[in-house]
């Protein structure tokens, strides 16, 4: 019954039709909202089984790299159920104990497996090219990355990210090039933000380097030194920046002009 022969029938019978086209409307109402929950609840079994199968995918090419892997969690899962266990014979609930323990150590040996999964990717990722811009995307909350604000043809870089600690560019390639450009970087940035802290890093595993793995770490523990608004007034200056920087000089070049003196006029803007 659709809408339009409700309303006829509405008209053929009267006001003592309105109690059953109300109770068909009620009927009418409480099945799309059976439908809405049932396929709500479709999504989420779907999202779960996605979940679990990319889970069940990473703990098998996790356990062909590290051979270790069974073992450490066997053992986390052992020696947390016993630790447990043993507390609860000190005060006669040992049996009592023994499912949370049992619980404990599932947890450990979880945290465990993603740890080492985590280890071996940030292994596999060093020394690649774009490796620091996909460690600070993979950033959590909070954190607003631009990757390759400047580069080289051999493929050194340098990325912005921008936070409630302030401006962190973090560098990656050859040292003795990455320097110099982050210096550069650096020089730019700080003409627009003025006292906004900037910090830099450079990804390696040389003396004054940071290794990749630890990248993450060593961000989120800076200090936080600007509100979520100053955050948000900050980026719309710096992506300010970026435009300015990418324009070229419109028009034809004077006659007699230089490539060079067009290069320096545009460093200067």
């Amino acid at each position: 019954m659709g809408v339009n022969d409700i309303a006829g029938c509405v008209r053929a019978n009267g006001p003592f039709a309105r109690t059953r086209v109300g109770r068909i409307l009620v009927g009418m109402a409480g099945k799309q909202d059976k439908a809405e929950v049932q396929a709500a609840k479709t999504a989420r079994k779907a999202e779960s089984k996605a979940k679990r199968g990319q889970i069940w995918q990473a703990f098998k090419m996790q356990r062909k790299d590290d051979p270790w892997l069974i073992p450490w969690m066997v053992g986390v899962i052992v020696v947390v159920t016993g630790i447990v266990f043993g507390l609860g014979l000190l005060f006669d609930i040992q049996w009592m104990a023994l499912p949370v323990g049992i619980m404990f150590g599932v947890l450990g040996a979880v945290i465990v497996f993603g740890r080492r999964v985590q280890k071996n990717v940030f292994a596999k990722a060093d020394g690649q090219p774009g490796a620091g811009a996909w460690a600070l995307e993979n950033l959590k909350r909070g954190w607003r990355v631009t990757p390759t604000v400047a580069a080289t043809t051999q493929l050194d870089a340098v990325h912005r990210a921008l936070g409630r600690p302030g401006v962190v560019l973090v560098a990656e390639g050859a040292p003795h090039r990455v320097k110099t450009l982050l210096a550069q970087e650096k020089k730019r940035i700080a003409r627009l933000i003025g006292d906004t802290p900037i910090y830099d890093f450079i990804i390696g595993n040389e003396e004054g380097q940071v290794p990749l793995s630890k990248l993450q770490s060593k961000m989120t523990k800076l200090p936080r030194n600007l509100g979520p608004k100053q955050v948000d007034a900050l980026e719309t200056r710096l992506s300010a920046l970026a435009s300015r920087g990418a324009a070229m000089p419109k028009g034809p070049l004077p006659q007699g002009a230089k490539m060079r003196n067009v290069q320096r006029t545009m460093r200067r803007r």
